[in-house]
């Protein structure tokens, strides 16, 4: 067992005391530029046990409260433990079914991720690897999350390229105990999770090391003696980060001590195959505001080339009131969306100004005319195109794809002990 970066974990399920269907909360990367959203999940939880307690949602990373806000899951997590409200499963793993909003079915696989092999540096060869850029200044806000913190919950989906789902797809529910049956909050759908027993994970084990085979990988991509890349990100990519991260420091900080075994040196997620039929690739669109909108446009304009005339690379401007597809012919990245995010940082450093990564065409429409901004529609990503690019060049430009939309999200359920 355990020959890959996958592999089971001591998980922690809400005993039958607590209603699931106010536990379950949203990814907290989710609707940053909607507090209404966020308002209405408070008010539906009220005053039971939930993730919410548990999760810092990133619409209140840059508040003034933010400290307390820590405080305060901290000390939600201990009065969960003491409280009893979860039970263990030792050396577990879960097989899940999400409804999404769209009543397509995704199948998914809860474990432990070994962030020994894992590495988010771009150019990394690593078993486990970033599929997008990592924006390091994110990780020192959820680092101070994690620290003190006695639990991790996941909102980290990893995908795996298992054309013939010879992983997942084995897998008979029947047979299985069920944990949790439940619907989702504010057009989440529903979800159901349950116990992997010890002979289906080693079938498990057995399939992701086949798929890990190195003739295989390259064969599989026409490569020849490219290290293996068995997991890439899907959603969750910063968790993972500081995930790692924290787990560096911890080392750092411990020189003499032996962490091998220590809870930190794993993480918990899901792992779904690409080939899913209910994964589909959006862009994420661009939402610029505070910023003098003209200029900008002029700006990106020139720099870029745009133009009407067609080319290869595009991108849909909305600006008060007003739409206009132009096509990129200076560009400075094979993406669309690498091109014009390397014109926005270097706009945003030198000149001020918020940007925003929004799900949902006319979500980022509305904010763009709520924030008196600019609105950047981008090309989607066929997902076929992720193993390939990311092999051979690396990890594409941040928040260039997202899988499905915002409600289909990952919801935080499970939970696991990241303190001896």
């Amino acid at each position: 067992m355990n020959s890959t970066a996958f592999h089971n974990a001591d998980i922690l399920i809400p005993n039958e005391t607590v209603d699931m269907s106010k536990w379950a909360v949203i990814a907290c990367d989710q609707y940053t530029s909607e507090p209404e959203y966020w308002d209405a999940v408070t008010a539906e939880v009220g005053g039971a046990p939930s993730t919410l307690s548990l999760i810092l949602p990133e619409l209140y990373l840059e508040d003034s409260d933010v400290s307390e806000r820590i405080g305060n899951i901290h000390s939600a997590m201990d009065k969960y433990i003491a409280d009893g409200i979860f039970t263990e499963y030792k050396n577990a793993m879960v097989y899940v079914e999400r409804v999404q909003s769209n009543g397509i079915v995704r199948k998914g696989l809860i474990g432990a991720i070994d962030l020994e092999k894992y590495d988010f540096s771009k150019g990394s060869t690593s078993e486990v690897r970033a599929t997008e850029a990592t924006v390091i200044e994110r990780i020192p806000p959820r680092i101070k999350v994690r620290n003190g913190a006695p639990l991790e919950l996941p909102h980290i989906m990893i995908l795996i390229d298992d054309p013939e789902d010879t992983v997942i797809g084995a897998l008979d529910k029947s047979s299985m105990k069920k944990l949790y049956d439940t619907k989702l909050m504010q057009n989440g759908g529903s979800i159901s999770g349950y116990l992997v027993d010890e002979a289906a994970q080693e079938r498990i084990d057995a399939a992701l090391c086949a798929l890990a085979d190195p003739d295989t990988f390259n064969a599989k991509y026409g490569l020849s003696g490219q290290p293996v890349l068995l997991y890439a990100m899907g959603d969750g990519n910063h968790s993972l980060a500081t995930a790692k991260e924290f787990y560096e420091q911890l080392k750092k900080a411990n020189p003499d001590k032996d962490l091998s075994n220590h809870p930190a040196r794993y993480a918990l997620a899901e792992i779904v195959d690409l080939h899913s039929d209910a994964l589909k690739f959006e862009a994420i669109y661009r939402l610029v505001y505070d910023v003098d909108c003209d200029r900008l446009i002029a700006g990106v304009t020139e720099s870029l080339g745009l133009s009407e005339e067609p080319s290869s690379q595009w991108v849909d401007i909305v600006c008060r009131g007003k739409e206009k597809k132009l096509y990129i012919h200076n560009a400075t990245s094979n993406l669309s969306v690498g091109s014009l995010q390397n014109y926005l940082d270097g706009y945003i450093k030198a000149n001020g100004g918020k940007i925003d990564y929004i799900h949902g065409i006319g979500n980022v429409k509305a904010l763009a005319e709520k924030h008196d901004g600019i609105a950047f529609i981008l090309p989607d990503m066929d997902k076929s195109e992720l193993f390939p690019t990311v092999i051979k060049d690396g990890a594409l430009p941040r928040k260039t794809f997202s899988m499905g939309h915002a409600d289909d999200k990952r919801f935080y359920i499970e939970a696991r002990r990241i303190t001896e």
